[in-house]
């Protein structure tokens, strides 16, 4: 399959990537590096991104910032960081890539933990990711030529720990090889709608 792979130079791309190009022709794609780079909540880069690579089989997201901070602090501008980047981001290449996307082909989003089991300075992140899982819900149903959707839900993953560790005490780490086997279930796999957790 040819595969695209938003966020593949991240600590859990890169994880994806390597289990997937074993068997697939994967596009690594990020901000500043890989095979292509784009802003993903620039709708006009989206459009020439897949413009330019054309029809394809799979893509998988595992990139989107949002701001950690406390409620009381948080400004409008900060809450549209997640709401531009991570939110609308994987939204707009999901939609925009439609017309693109081969028969039977799969999107996978990523969300995370924080909607569910929140933590100090998270309401953005978790504000995104209710909201991310919403939308693949409702998109399933409406998903055309037999494409499907699914979206990741992972906890803290062990790589990450020096950087995000002090904000999740208490959290069991994983893997991001053991992430990374919910994108590959979703790719290969036959299920849509679907949010697929990791770590809890």
């Amino acid at each position: 399959m040819k595969i695209i792979v938003v966020g593949a130079t991240g600590t859990i791309g890169k994880a994806v990537t390597k289990e997937l190009e074993a068997r697939h022709d994967v596009i690594k794609v990020s901000q500043t590096d890989g095979d292509y780079q784009f802003d993903m909540s620039d709708e006009e880069q989206v459009d020439k991104f897949y413009n330019q690579i054309g029809n394809f089989d799979a893509l998988v997201i595992t990139a989107g910032k949002v701001h950690f901070g406390l409620l009381e602090q948080i400004t409008t501008e900060q809450w549209y960081i997640g709401l531009k980047s991570k939110l609308m981001g994987q939204v707009n290449l999901v939609t925009h890539g439609l017309k693109f996307i081969n028969d039977g082909g799969s999107f996978t989003l990523t969300s995370g933990i924080l909607n569910q089991d929140p933590i100090k300075f998270g309401a953005s992140a978790g504000m995104v990711n209710g909201a991310l899982e919403g939308f693949v819900t409702a998109a399933a149903i409406e998903m055309p030529r037999g494409t499907r959707i699914n979206i990741v839900s992972p906890t803290m993953i062990q790589e990450a720990a020096d950087s995000y560790g002090p904000y999740f005490r208490g959290y069991i780490p994983v893997p991001a090889s053991t992430a990374a086997q919910a994108y590959v279930k979703s790719v290969e796999g036959l299920q849509s709608g679907k949010t697929y957790r990791v770590g809890w």
